[in-house]
């Protein structure tokens, strides 16, 4: 399976196709239980705004953080593939967890497990694209997997949609049938996905954390991982899009169109934009990126409407299609060969902790000051992150 990338003559690997298709299947029973969780937290189990913030970004986080250590280790084994079914099997054994939760710490924990998982094979996923990817085409096969991964994040909300109309709106009754994709994924993964051969290292493996170690990355890598860390304080939870749209009107059966129409966006820009980014300059599209989460958080702020959530929502469907597979493409452009699943795992590690620092910092002033604060402070981050990228340009 393979398709021309632009005027190239080189074709997209069969991997990347294969590891496209396990992430649809798991980020549409990922985004199933998404879109559906911000509600039955607040609505059914009456948490808080900040306790949200709190699970949301404990749970994000932990994903980035732990993958720091999951690309370290398939740095140091030559292997990706067996992290990959760790990572992926984990987060289907949680999947059940969630129609039997009664409580918010059962929820937490849930959360919590799952995003472990994503952490275990987020980096070796990323690091196996870069193995596989042809550099003249680097941006495309990024840009295809991350496509593909947002296929599922629109089928999983529909999805939602549909068995809240059929089971009248049993949230629980709904949240069982996230099973079934997560288990195809795994299967598929399994059978469908190979790797090429890697040179094991003979010592003993250490903490990728090391002055040695990081002392090996070049400067261009740290401007995008500093980038990436203020970027992400500027991207909380897309649980508070969720109950933006709620506050202002969507019923609980047809709150996931929030997800159904960022991931629409989402998935329609992210390949053509790793097409781009093989042709055009990566940061430029990185600025587009962040200019659309400015008028994303802005929009969100001063919503009254429906109609202008959805706009809102929409326009940040696009920034993700802009700056994620931008920023992991970066990331392979700046890293050491034989230090990819390292280089992606650090950038997570920062990036995961601006992330939980966002997303309770969100929840707070949701709770406190209101919603529109919450945007407008987004907004300012992503403001902070532009100009930081601008200054780069300049001094380079």
């Amino acid at each position: 399976m393979a398709v021309l990338a632009g005027t190239s003559t080189q074709v997209i690997p069969r991997t990347v196709w294969a590891l496209g298709f396990v992430s649809l299947f798991m980020d549409l029973s990922s985004e199933l239980v998404h879109s559906l969780l911000p509600v039955f937290l607040v609505g059914t189990l009456g948490v808080s705004m900040l306790t949200v913030g709190l699970i949301e970004g404990v749970a994000e986080a932990t994903a980035l953080i732990v993958k720091v250590f999951s690309g370290a280790i398939s740095d140091f084994i030559g292997r990706r593939k067996g992290l990959l079914l760790l990572g992926y099997g984990l987060a289907a054994l949680t999947k059940p967890l969630f129609p039997l939760a009664a409580s918010a710490e059962m929820v937490f924990s849930a959360r919590f497990l799952d995003r472990i998982g994503k952490g275990i094979r987020g980096a070796p996923r990323d690091a196996l694209v870069a193995d596989v990817a042809p550099p003249a085409i680097r941006g495309a096969c990024f840009g295809l997997r991350q496509s593909m991964d947002t296929v599922g994040a629109f089928l999983g909300p529909i999805l939602a949609i549909l068995l809240m109309l059929w089971l009248a709106a049993d949230i629980a009754l709904v949240l069982w049938f996230a099973v079934i994709p997560a288990l195809l994924a795994v299967g598929l993964l399994f059978f469908a996905v190979s790797e090429p051969h890697h040179e094991t290292t003979p010592h003993h493996f250490r903490s990728p954390i090391r002055l040695n170690v990081l002392g090996q990355f070049s400067q261009a890598y740290w401007w995008v991982v500093g980038i990436g860390a203020i970027f992400a304080l500027a991207r909380f939870s897309e649980a508070f899009l969720v109950l933006r749209a709620q506050q202002l009107g969507f019923s609980v059966t047809w709150v996931p169109l929030v997800m159904v129409v960022m991931a629409g966006f989402y998935m329609l820009s992210a390949y053509p934009v790793g097409k781009w980014s093989d042709r055009i300059s990566r940061p430029a599209l990185l600025s587009a990126g962040l200019l659309l989460l400015i008028l994303a958080d802005l929009v969100l702020a001063c919503a009254e409407s429906v109609a202008m959530v959805l706009l809102g929502v929409a326009l940040w469907g696009l920034h993700m299609g802009f700056s994620q597979g931008t920023l992991a493409t970066l990331v392979a452009d700046t890293a050491p060969a034989d230090l990819k699943g390292t280089a992606f795992g650090l950038f997570n590690l920062v990036s995961g902790i601006a992330l939980l620092l966002a997303s309770v910092f969100a929840g707070w002033l949701w709770q406190v000051y209101g919603a529109a604060v919450a945007f407008y402070a987004g907004a300012g981050f992503s403001a902070a992150s532009l100009l930081l990228l601008l200054i780069r340009r300049r001094l380079r």
